[in-house]
């Protein structure tokens, strides 16, 4: 695997290192473009900044990257390839199937379950832990749009939101729980309901 070049790499003082360019998460996102559609750029952004996040968690440990990368590409993915509010099973199927299809040797239950457990409130505890809790927490820091940092400053968050901006990620999940709930308040709650985990 490649290792980025320092100028390639911003790094703060905290130890948070920014890759401009993940060449594996625009391959893997890059066939799902049309199916996401308008909410394309918001997406792709969000997973930048979940997997920064959690690469920061595992120390940059190069023999998680894929694994990270690939989970984020999925982990909502199911909003919009089964329209589910309900999305993780739909999300973990689809990496599951890319995983097995196009021969990436990931450990297929590692990879469930960094999606499966994404939402989870308590912290993980079990196979593949390090990698799942760092992946859960990063998703609650982007998720919460900060307010919720695990441990991360917020100079640092507002770095990551710099290299790479919302661009209406946080809206589009408004307009697709009303979308498909009917309404925002029912929408959200089946969302709720449906991806969060004790």
């Amino acid at each position: 695997m490649l290792r980025p070049k320092r100028a390639d790499r911003i790094e703060l003082m905290n130890s948070l290192v920014i890759l401009p360019e993940r060449p594996r998460v625009e391959l893997l996102l890059e066939p799902y473009r049309d199916v996401i559609g308008r909410d394309f750029p918001g997406y792709r952004n969000h997973i930048h900044r979940a997997v920064t996040y959690a690469m920061h968690f595992l120390n940059q440990a190069p023999e998680h990257q894929q694994l990270v990368e690939t989970a984020f590409v999925y982990h909502d993915i199911g909003l919009w390839t089964d329209h589910a509010l309900a999305y993780l099973e739909p999300s973990e199927a689809v990496a599951l199937r890319d995983n097995q299809q196009q021969g990436w040797g990931l450990d297929p239950e590692a990879l469930r379950s960094a999606i499966h457990w994404h939402h989870k409130l308590f912290p993980y505890r079990g196979p593949h832990q390090e990698v799942i809790e760092a992946c859960r927490k990063a998703d609650w820091i982007d998720a919460s749009q900060g307010w919720i940092r695990k441990g991360m400053s917020r100079a640092a968050i507002a770095q990551v939101e710099q290299a790479f901006p919302n661009l209406g990620f946080h809206q589009s999940l408004l307009r697709l729980a009303k979308d498909y709930g009917g309404s925002t308040v029912v929408g959200v709650w089946r969302v709720v309901r449906g991806i969060v985990t004790w």
